[in-house]
């Protein structure tokens, strides 16, 4: 083998090397692929997901983290995390992320897990909540903001797989979503939920385009001994909606019981909704 083509063998050794090599959590980056919000060779799991065991994340006070929380740098932009999550609304594209990141190591320090209520965002403090809403169909969840991303198409936020299985922008890739941040993440050793004087928690079995659909369910959970049920009318970008709830709950842990009757009773699909009163 001559000099040059010695060379061009050494080049293309370190080119595939360095394709296959896999990008830091902290800047991952989505796919440029239309069909989806994630990695091209990234994904969901190949086994199913009982949704019904997945929870949403339960606020909680914490220290913030020592490291998560720095002033960073990626493809050359500067961002400079938040101190506080107080008063926080965002609305834009959520994408998410799934088995390429599974187990690795979150910007928080904790490990990446796809099957946990958790997202990345690029300025929220770490950690934080925060409820995020599809504006498409109405359904909310809530998650633990422990990484950071996403860092590209101008997305707002990274969900983790189960996150975004419960939002229903698995298949799609990306979701239009409302982001509003939970409590003020201030160290103490609160261990409940946090329901401020400014927001009020409600548990939200579902939110319907047909009316007659949402006051069905009102009823059999009426008989299922749930007489606090109540049926309200919401518009969305056009569309109206007519969503199931219970509320509003004032106690925290009148919130993480009830919720959790519900999902033994066989409602699934119940969930925490936070809303500011302002």
């Amino acid at each position: 083998m001559n000099f040059q083509s010695y060379m061009f063998c050494l080049l293309v050794v370190t080119l595939a090397a360095c394709s296959s090599s896999r990008t830091s959590t902290s800047t991952k980056a989505s796919s440029n692929s239309s069909k989806g919000g994630y990695y091209l060779d990234d994904g969901p799991p190949q086994a199913s997901v009982d949704l019904a065991k997945v929870k949403d994340a339960v606020p909680r006070s914490e220290p913030l983290s020592a490291t998560g929380n720095k002033p960073y740098v990626v493809f050359g932009k500067t961002y400079v995390p938040l101190k506080s999550n107080k008063g926080f609304r965002q609305k834009g594209t959520a994408s998410w992320y799934g088995k390429k990141f599974h187990g690795k190591r979150t910007s928080s320090g904790e490990t990446y897990d796809m099957y946990k209520m958790t997202a990345a965002h690029t300025v929220l403090p770490i950690p934080s909540y925060a409820q995020v809403t599809n504006l498409n169909n109405g359904r909310s969840i809530i998650v633990k903001v422990n990484d950071r991303g996403p860092f590209k198409h101008n997305r707002v936020i990274d969900l983790s797989y189960a996150a975004a299985l419960k939002l229903d922008v698995v298949r799609s890739g990306t979701g239009q979503v409302e982001l509003i941040a939970i409590g003020e993440n201030t160290p103490t050793s609160q261990k409940e939920p946090v329901v401020s004087g400014e927001a009020q928690a409600f548990i939200q079995l579902g939110a319907y385009s047909n009316q007659d659909t949402a006051y069905r369910l009102q009823q059999r959970l009426q008989s299922d001994g749930y007489p606090d049920v109540a049926v309200n009318r919401i518009v969305q970008r056009g569309l109206k909606l007519y969503r199931v709830r219970l509320g509003p709950l004032e106690k925290a842990g009148d919130v993480d019981f009830l919720l959790a009757d519900l999902h033994h009773a066989g409602y699934i699909d119940a969930h925490i909704i936070i809303e500011t009163t302002k």
